[in-house]
């Protein structure tokens, strides 16, 4: 198993329906619980124990979600109320050494559980023109909303699976 992608790397070609997106934005709704089902019963040294060498500890993986996810929302917002709109990376190696990156996982599962209400209260409000638009990424180039609810679904799936593949290979 690749411990760096254990559920493989987000890939989605040919059309995205309906469908899709309801299941996606359904993943993003659930995302919270199950990082906190995943993270439940941790000590200190297990959350500051890396999910595979030279990675993230757990406690940086919980503290990324709520990074990306907040950039993710924003970038969001900003696909649908202005043309096109370049969006700023940000360096998620180097956030993810901060200080507010050793604080308790409680701030970043709360923080998650209320940004996950908006977001996909959002989400669902989105039409067929809506979910067509754009942002311009930097490093990707053109992101339609669509694609990009599937791939923060991907996301949230993604980095639980670092949590729970650790939990289960370490008897946790």
């Amino acid at each position: 198993m690749d411990l760096r992608y254990p559920i493989g790397e987000f890939n989605h070609e040919g059309t995205i329906t309906l469908e899709s997106i309801n299941e996606w934005i359904k993943e993003i709704e659930n995302a919270p619980g199950e990082l906190k089902e995943a993270v439940k019963g941790l000590e200190d040294e297990q959350l500051d124990t890396p999910y595979r060498p030279d990675g993230w500890t757990v406690r940086q993986v919980v503290h990324h979600l709520a990074d990306s996810h907040m950039n993710a929302y924003v970038r969001f917002k900003l696909a649908l109320t202005e043309n096109n709109p370049t969006i700023k990376p940000y360096q998620e190696s180097e956030w993810a050494e901060l200080p507010d990156s050793r604080m308790s996982v409680e701030v970043s599962l709360t923080l998650l559980e209320a940004l996950h209400a908006r977001w996909v209260t959002l989400l669902r409000s989105l039409n067929s023109t809506q979910l067509e638009q754009t942002f311009q990424h930097p490093d990707s180039g053109i992101v339609q909303v669509g694609y990009n609810i599937g791939l923060y679904a991907w996301h949230g799936r993604h980095h639980i699976a670092h949590i729970t593949i650790l939990r289960k290979r370490l008897g946790w």
